[in-house]
């Protein structure tokens, strides 16, 4: 069993169709991270890392384009889901991938304040490391240009030297 959790925002439309998580343009862009900082390509990620959500629905489009972000209730409603499972695979590394997920674990204002660093919290009853990710998606420049492009290199190099990424890479190999 994994001992690192990735935690996204929620499933976007295309991941129920495909019947799985970061199916389509941000999983692309998030695969590619890991393959090229820790060597995981995309069949040994998913092979060897749990990847949950903040929301488990899709939780439709905005007016404007692009996916909605999950609203107070609808984050409070899948609430349980996370914690049970924080508390179940007692996770050493946790990734939360953008800043819904990301607040799920730490307060903060800014992702040029978490993005790069490693913080040690307690969540769902369970002491963890949690090394913030930006949202790989396309709608946001933040992860391309500066300082987060140099951030998200920081993150990545952190994740790769952890403990439980090597073992979970091991495990593949094995």
């Amino acid at each position: 069993m994994s001992k690192v959790l990735l935690v996204g925002q929620a499933p976007g439309d295309k991941e129920p169709k495909l019947g799985r998580p970061f199916a389509w343009t941000a999983g692309k862009t998030l695969f590619r991270w890991f393959e090229e900082h820790c060597g995981l390509d995309e069949a040994a990620f998913r092979a060897s890392i749990y990847m949950a959500a903040v929301c488990r629905c899709f939780p439709g489009k905005k007016p404007t384009g692009g996916d909605r972000v999950p609203d107070t209730d609808e984050i409070q409603n899948c609430a349980n889901w996370l914690h049970r499972e924080v508390a179940l695979l007692e996770p050493e590394l946790v990734v939360p991938v953008g800043k819904l997920a990301i607040s799920q674990f730490l307060l903060f204002e800014r992702l040029d304040a978490v993005v790069g660093k490693s913080f040690a919290v307690e969540f769902a009853g369970h002491r963890t490391e949690v090394i913030p990710l930006p949202h790989p998606s396309g709608a946001s420049p933040w992860p391309r240009i500066e300082p987060g492009r140099t951030l998200v290199r920081q993150a990545m190099k952190k994740i790769a030297r952890h403990p439980a990424l090597r073992a979970a890479k091991a495990e593949v190999r094995a």
